[in-house]
């Protein structure tokens, strides 16, 4: 019988336990959070079947680092000493390079895969678990040739009974272009929700004029500032990066508007168009 503890029992922590268990009914899954109460609604919810502490990982197979990557910077060499030689540690936060960093000189670095599922929503804690996350998803690996093959093979079959997709991809290149796909949406929204609230005071009028094209713009400024904004501080030159580029297209949109130049506008919204097919292939 395997036993997986899983540190941080939020959307993702939580939705990778319930996929765990229907695909391998005979693992025991632990829980360890430093939000007690998530711990005791995660075991209602049926998430997980008992608490632990870091201490207890040297009985662990398998480990799920699923916690802000700021808390994970500061936890996983603890991880890393606490565990047997033979134990996995999947880390599955948003940004790389830090995490591959601060790990890099550990005697364990070969039990730990840096990994990033590209699912979820807007909700966190354990009640936004749901089963079937991860089915048809991408999962970036990053480092892999750090890991021991062994325990590469184990992740591999995890990932697969969850229904994800592998790419592999260095640190570095993942946190620039996870800045521009993930990290300039979830800034926009919450900036769109910012102009519209501040603009528009009385919030009725905002809920019986927003349409399906608003609801799934400001979606995303939903989600929780306590994850968010370590991935910001965490991947800062590259989101100043991509913040200076968005703001660049959106400076010309406005002023093709000024000059009422609406040709050029026409043909921005038409080359950008484009995406559809881009994403139609990958969606």
């Amino acid at each position: 019988m395997q036993n997986i503890y899983i540190i941080g029992i939020g959307l993702i922590g939580g939705s990778m336990a319930l996929d765990i268990k229907q695909s391998n009914p005979e693992v025991t899954i632990y829980g360890i959070d430093s939000n007690e109460s998530h711990l005791d609604e995660a075991i209602q919810l049926g998430i997980v079947e008992n608490k632990a502490t870091i201490a207890d990982l040297k009985n662990a197979d398998i480990v799920i680092v699923s916690v802000p990557v700021d808390a994970s910077l500061k936890i996983i060499n603890d991880v890393l000493d606490a565990i047997s030689e033979n134990t996995l540690v999947i880390e599955v936060g948003s940004t790389k390079e830090a995490i591959c960093d601060v790990t890099r000189k550990h005697s364990r670095r070969r039990n730990l895969l840096a990994t990033h599922p590209i699912a979820g929503t807007e909700f966190s804690g354990p009640s936004a678990a749901i089963k079937g996350l991860f089915l048809g998803k991408t999962n970036i690996i990053c480092e892999v040739e750090e890991t021991a093959f062994k325990l590469q093979e184990i992740a591999l079959k995890l990932f697969a009974d969850l229904g994800m997709r592998i790419r592999y991809m260095n640190p570095k290149a993942h946190d620039k272009h996870i800045a521009y796909v993930s990290h300039l949406s979830h800034i926009s929204s919450f900036m769109l929700g910012k102009t519209v609230i501040e603009k528009e005071k009385n919030e009725r009028d905002i809920f019986d004029m927003a349409g399906s094209g608003f609801e799934s713009t400001v979606r995303l400024a939903k989600s929780s500032p306590a994850m968010w904004t370590p991935i910001f501080k965490q991947n800062k030159d590259n989101v100043i990066e991509t913040l200076e580029e968005y703001i660049a297209n959106l400076e010309v949109f406005k002023k093709y508007l000024e000059a009422d130049d609406y040709k050029a506008i026409y043909s921005e919204m038409e080359n950008t168009n484009h995406i559809k097919t881009i994403l139609k292939g990958i969606v």
